[in-house]
């Protein structure tokens, strides 16, 4: 196992042998909150990530098992620049916009960037003690990272109008019942499905999952026609790689696929 420190409160930990990467928020005695420097790391902790080859899926957790993250600290909004709050919302997208799976391992309290960061990933698989949350409106706010766009697009407006103009706390229960989780399960479970879900994902090509995750998340914002002209071109494309004739190839010879991303 490799280990990354050299963050604001970010742990990286490396696993070659199960090709996964871990990012840890690491300040459980303040509930992993995300400082301004963490969150401007943010992208390059993930440009580093995906350019590793050996890294095929990404997952993000908390310290502690209280919080994957009670959101930002409060009091650097004020120190911060208006501008430079503007351009949150790239950093927060660094897991959407990652060619690898990325799945969001939550527990306790996920509220304001936290919450932000998990919708911006693949999957989130959730404790059953999970509480969600966009407290802005509170400080006389709105979420600026992508809290609003993301959740009214995942559940629709009149529940995000619902959960975000009045600062509601969505326990894990009626997330998953909303669509904003991928899997509730007992506390006790989380990591080990959150673990067997990421060696589950390295089994199938690279490449056809980079395409995928390309092609879906394309289709939130493209009209019908768009969305599925790109997805005949992306099918096209994959018919011509190393992968698509090796799955195949295994399936006709009933063996497992050696996948290369090629």
């Amino acid at each position: 196992m490799e280990t990354a420190t050299k963050y604001d409160h970010i742990r990286v930990e490396k696993d070659s042998e199960k090709q996964i990467a871990t990012i840890v928020f690491d300040r459980p005695e303040k509930m992993n909150y995300i400082s301004m420097t963490a969150r401007s790391q943010f992208s390059e902790i993930f440009d580093g990530l995906n350019k590793d080859e050996n890294v095929r899926v990404i997952i993000i957790k908390g310290e502690g098992d209280k919080a994957f993250s009670a959101g930002g600290s409060i009091p650097q909004f004020m120190e911060t620049h208006p501008e430079e709050l503007s351009r949150l919302r790239i950093n927060v997208a660094a897991p959407e916009r990652s060619p690898k799976p990325v799945i969001a391992q939550l527990q306790g309290y996920t509220f304001g960037v936290g919450f932000e960061i998990a919708m911006a990933c693949d999957f989130r698989i959730a404790a059953d003690d999970t509480l969600l949350g966009l407290p802005e409106m509170n400080l006389g706010m709105i979420p600026g990272s992508g809290g609003t766009q993301r959740v009214a697009r995942a559940v629709g407006l009149t529940r995000a109008k619902d959960m975000i103009m009045r600062a509601r706390r969505i326990p894990a229960d009626e997330g998953y019942q909303w669509g904003l989780l991928t899997k509730v399960v007992p506390k006790e479970e989380l990591e080990s499905e959150v673990l067997s879900l990421a060696q589950e994902l390295t089994r199938f090509s690279p490449l056809a999952q980079r395409v995928c995750k390309e092609v879906l998340n394309a289709a939130e914002e493209s009209p019908l026609s768009a969305g599925l002209e790109l997805e005949g071109r992306a099918y096209g494309m994959l018919r011509g790689t190393h992968d698509f004739k090796e799955g195949v190839d295994a399936f006709a010879e009933k063996r497992k696929p050696n996948f290369i991303g090629k």
